[in-house]
């Protein structure tokens, strides 16, 4: 098996050999198959943070040449799949007849929910090859939906490991967390002077860069939960919402205060305006199970150093983005990402300003 990250012909894909298991990617990656899983992950990353319970999906569906005829993506809970709407929109277009092949970032469905299983739409469509990015996580249902389409006569492909696998099982990182524990993905932001201290100095609530302020707020517009604590919340009575960027319209999060002292009933009635759903969590112990019955996916917890290092020895968290101010003014912040099993995935890696981080590097983007 040759790695997916080798580019390869964009020509139509050979006939399977002899002996083809569905779902075993024999030889080459053809071309075509990085451009369309590329256009199906941005479609499902237009919408993270705004699907859960359900995970971010993408699909793009091609002719027998390769070309991009239309693209999908999961909006929310309760609309369509993103199957489902790629081919909502290929019917939009009047080029249904030169479907082919259909690409998705995740294992479509083989089951009724609120919506209607994605592998009838798929088998009621022209298409005849179909290439998944990983499989469905969720034990109950996991290679249904490939079994399907492949006991219809379908040609079924899975991803082999490189860059294009890694970028769809990414997505899924957060509801796969929550499918196999019944717990959220929880990942710690921190930003540090350039002494490694967390106080802003005087007169100022932050001491980060317009790079990072907006990397921040990107990480709160794709995650389900803001978790603090009582002593952030009664130091600074911050807003916690998104901001340098626009936010999902009508998104509600749930905002995770945890501990047990007083808080003002006008701070906690303002959140709720907000558009928070508020949460008091006695300890952090609790907090993964009260998370997870309350169906987030993602979590992200910007939180005094206290309530972080609990966290952390505790074991109750996933990863950590830290951003550091640079010793010199001038010079942009450092970020570094840490994951709690070593060398682990990490969804942070579908943020743009960190999808090539390897180690600590400069924050450069502009704001």
């Amino acid at each position: 098996m040759v790695a997916a990250d080798t580019l390869r012909s964009s020509g139509p894909i050979e006939a399977d050999p002899p002996g083809f298991v569905p779902g075993f990617v024999p030889g080459f990656v053809p071309g075509f198959v990085f451009a369309g899983f590329d256009a199906a992950r941005d479609a499902a990353l237009a919408y993270l943070g705004n699907t859960a319970p359900n995970p971010p999906v993408g699909c793009a569906i091609l002719d027998q040449h390769g070309a991009i005829l239309a693209v999908g993506g999961h909006e929310k809970a309760g609309a369509p799949h993103a199957e489902a709407m790629a081919l909502s929109r290929l019917r939009e277009s009047g080029r249904s007849a030169e479907a082919r092949r259909l690409l998705v970032t995740l294992e479509p469905c083989n089951h009724q929910g609120r919506t209607g299983p994605c592998t009838e739409a798929i088998l009621a469509s022209p298409v005849r090859e179909v290439w998944i990015g990983c499989s469905d996580p969720n034990p109950r249902v996991t290679g249904h939906g490939a079994a399907r389409l492949a006991e219809a006569g379908l040609s079924v492909r899975t991803l082999p490991a490189g860059r294009l696998r890694r970028d769809c099982e990414a997505l899924i990182l957060p509801f796969r967390s929550w499918a196999s524990r019944r717990r959220p993905w929880i990942t710690v932001k921190q930003a540090l002077d350039a002494n490694g201290g967390m106080i802003p100095p005087p007169g100022a609530r932050t001491f980060t860069s317009a790079a990072s302020l907006h990397l921040a707020h990107r990480l709160r517009r794709a995650t389900d939960a803001i978790v603090t604590g009582t002593g952030t919340i009664l130091s600074d009575l911050p807003s916690l919402t998104v901001r340098h960027l626009s936010d999902h319209p009508g998104r509600r999060r749930v905002l995770a205060i945890v501990g047990g002292s007083a808080l003002p009933e006008d701070y906690l009635a303002a959140a709720a305006a907000r558009g928070f759903d508020v949460r008091r969590v006695p300890s952090p112990d609790a907090l993964p199970a009260l998370l997870g019955a309350a169906g987030v996916l993602w979590a992200m917890v910007e939180a005094g150093p206290s309530l972080l290092r609990s966290l952390r020895d505790s074991g109750l968290w996933d990863d950590q983005l830290t951003i550091r101010r640079a010793a010199s003014g001038d010079s942009p912040d450092h970020l570094s990402v840490e994951t709690a099993e070593a060398s682990g995935p990490t969804p942070l890696a579908l943020l743009p300003e960190l999808a090539a981080l390897d180690q600590e590097e400069p924050c450069s983007r502009e704001s």
